[in-house]
């Protein structure tokens, strides 16, 4: 008969390495309790020093994501100004044009 194979969410995979990195709890004894197989448990360990990196680049690309939304907001701004003048131009020829003005 075949285990039921267990999904464990990422809170759940750092919770685990956490306990073998800085609490000091063997792998082997680990393993034992959550019914992992060891090279699991190192697959886990092995990605999560690989992603580390974007933990630290998260917070940077926020904010790049946020000055490029402000951005983006204040050129649809102008672009609304630039309208507004245009017709308001536009009325301003009409209106001369109409009263005969030089």
């Amino acid at each position: 008969m075949r285990k039921e194979r267990r999904e464990y969410t990422p809170q759940e995979k750092v919770a685990i390495l956490r306990r073998h990195l800085i609490e000091k709890v063997p792998v082997s004894r680990i393993c034992g309790e959550y019914g992992l197989r060891p090279t699991v448990y190192y697959r886990w360990q092995k990605q999560f020093f690989e992603q580390g990196t974007a933990v630290f680049q998260r917070s940077r690309n926020s904010e790049v994501s946020r000055l490029k939304r402000q951005v983006a907001a204040l050129e649809e701004k102008v672009t609304r100004k630039n309208e507004v003048v245009a017709e308001l131009m536009d009325e301003y020829v009409s209106l001369k044009k109409a009263l005969g003005a030089p």
